[in-house]
C-alpha cells in the first residue's frame, strides 16, 4: 500500500516506476508534488488565475497519458517546464483569439484617446514588474528561472532546449540591460 499522497516520501524517480506499473496513488503524488510550482510557471506565462489552472490541467493530463512506459531522463520540473509553457501560452493565445472581435471594436472606439506611452511606462518607476517587463521575453525568462527559481545556468540550458553559452548570454545582456535603464536605478536608489 502506498503513503499518504501528500506526504509521500518516495523520490520522483521512484513515484514514476510506480505509476509505471498501475499505482494511481504515485501519479497522485507526482501531482501534489510539482502542481505548485506548475501553477507558478502557468501564471507566469499565462497571467489569468483561470488560464494558468487550464494549462496545468492539461499538463497534469499530458503527463498521465505517458504512462506506463514514460522515463524520467532529468527532473521531473526540467521535463514539465517546457509543456507548461507551452499550455500556458497556448491558452492565452486562445483567450485573446476569443476575445479579437469583441477587442478590436472597443480599439476602434477609443483609438482618437489612445496614449503613444508603452504599457510598462505607464507604471512607477518603482514597480519591478514594470521594468521586468522592459525585457525581451527570452531575458526575462532566463533572469526569473536563475534569480526567482533558483535554478543553475545548465539546468536553464536543458529546461529551454538551448546552449548553456546562450542562456548565459541571455543573462549577462538581461543584467546589463537593467543597469543601464534609469528606471532601475530609481528603484534601487528609492
Amino acid at each position: 500500500m502506498s503513503p499518504p499522497a501528500h506526504d509521500d516520501p518516495r523520490t520522483d524517480e521512484q513515484l514514476v516506476a510506480a505509476a509505471n506499473r498501475g499505482d494511481a496513488g504515485a501519479f497522485t503524488a507526482l501531482y501534489l508534488r510539482h502542481e505548485p510550482y506548475c501553477m507558478k510557471l502557468a501564471m507566469r506565462f499565462a497571467g489569468e488565475y483561470e488560464l494558468a489552472a487550464d494549462a496545468v490541467q492539461d499538463t497534469f493530463t499530458y503527463l498521465y497519458k505517458k504512462f506506463p512506459g514514460f522515463t524520467l531522463t532529468a527532473k521531473m520540473t526540467t521535463f514539465l517546464f517546457p509543456v507548461v509553457k507551452h499550455n500556458a501560452l497556448a491558452a492565452k493565445k486562445k483567450a485573446r483569439r476569443a476575445q479579437g472581435d469583441h477587442d478590436a471594436a472597443v480599439l476602434e472606439g477609443v483609438a482618437g484617446n489612445a496614449s503613444s506611452d508603452a504599457p510598462a511606462d505607464r507604471y512607477e518607476a518603482g514597480d519591478l514588474h514594470a521594468l521586468l517587463a522592459r525585457l525581451s521575453e527570452d531575458h526575462r525568462e532566463v533572469l526569473l528561472l536563475r534569480y526567482v527559481d533558483g535554478l543553475k545556468l545548465e539546468e536553464i540550458a536543458q529546461m529551454l532546449q538551448i546552449p548553456l553559452g546562450t542562456v548565459k548570454t541571455r543573462v549577462h545582456h538581461a543584467i546589463k540591460k537593467l543597469q543601464d535603464d534609469p528606471n532601475v536605478k530609481k528603484y534601487f536608489s528609492g
